[in-house]
């Protein structure tokens, strides 16, 4: 499947470290120190997660080569929904006057962008659709817990949105080569590694630890799986791109991985940990950056767990 036009929004505001010197006694040194973020991008009350994903949408339509009304499968991957029942997914489509496709949510924590690219490949394989709009965003400040010292510094807020088709559209659009993924709950800790209950005291993160190990190990290996499934080597990405949950897990996974310095792109350390759009936002911010041949793996891993990859090459002009 290919890319046809991608989009994001990102939210003005900026919070710095600092911030939470007063609220939970931890100071900028720790928090760099131990997570790579230096500030967080943290959505306004008008800033829905409703809304950052029709602005994303929004900055995709100029580059889009089809009427919007074409597409046929509306996905919205997130694990910080504003509501259950009316999705994003649904008021995307109200908005865009999309009106013959198929909607609904899916989340796998911070490997839902992914998951949703394989459900939407397997809707073209199957002849269930042909053009589709992945909405990926967490508005984790919705369920965050500033107080808590072991999560509450981590989470930003943003949305990105991809037009995809069955067919190559128009001359150097991205081709998906191959997406895998892994259910993973009965790996480490599992459930108890993230949670995020209701009517409790927002996104927890109990065992950092077990993340941090888990995390490392299945972001390398699912990059190392999907490049070697096909026909390729590590050494021959032009770019990775690692779900941005710690800045110590992707320089960790970089470095197993053997991948140099200037071909990891990361948002992290102004944006924080976006949720499941983290890595899929580094991809549309450097959208326009990448060339003809440029070859990207993406690679993530959610609290739960879960983990995949994509494989990403660019077409010629």
């Amino acid at each position: 499947m290919f890319i046809n036009a991608a989009g994001y929004y990102i939210p003005e505001k900026r919070v710095p470290n600092d911030y939470f010197l007063a609220v939970n006694g931890l100071t900028d040194e720790w928090i760099f120190q131990r997570t790579g973020i230096k500030t967080r991008a943290w959505a306004t009350e008008e800033e829905t997660i409703d809304y950052m994903c029709i602005e994303a949408v929004k900055q995709a339509l100029p580059s889009l080569p089809y009427s919007i009304a074409e597409v046929d499968l509306v996905v919205f991957a997130s694990y910080s929904p504003s509501d259950t029942v009316a999705t994003t997914a649904h008021i995307v489509q109200r908005e865009f006057g999309i009106t013959k496709a198929k909607a609904f949510q899916l989340s796998s924590a911070c490997s839902s962008a992914v998951n949703a690219m394989e459900i939407i490949a397997l809707f073209f394989a199957g002849g269930k659709a042909s053009r589709a709009l992945l909405l990926s965003a967490d508005r984790n400040t919705t369920y965050y817990n500033p107080h808590d010292p072991k999560a509450g510094h981590l989470w930003g807020d943003a949305a990105a949105a991809f037009f995809f088709s069955k067919e190559r559209t128009r001359a150097g659009e991205p081709q998906v080569l191959d997406v895998v993924t892994h259910g993973l709950g009965h790996v480490g800790k599992g459930k108890e590694g993230v949670c995020l209950e209701p009517r409790k005291e927002g996104i927890q993160m109990h065992n950092g630890k077990d993340v941090f190990v888990n995390g490392c190990s299945y972001i390398a290996g699912c990059a190392q799986e999907i490049t070697a499934k096909n026909g390729y080597a590590i050494a021959d990405l032009t770019y990775f791109i690692s779900h941005q949950a710690n800045m110590r897990i992707v320089s960790h996974v970089v470095q197993q991985l053997g991948i140099p310095e200037e071909k990891s792109l990361t948002n992290i350390r102004e944006l924080g940990n976006t949720g499941s759009v983290s890595a899929m936002l580094i991809f549309a911010q450097h959208y326009r950056r990448f060339r003809a041949n440029d070859l990207i793996c993406i690679s993530v891993f959610g609290g739960g767990y879960s983990a995949g990859a994509c494989l990403i090459r660019f077409g010629e002009n």
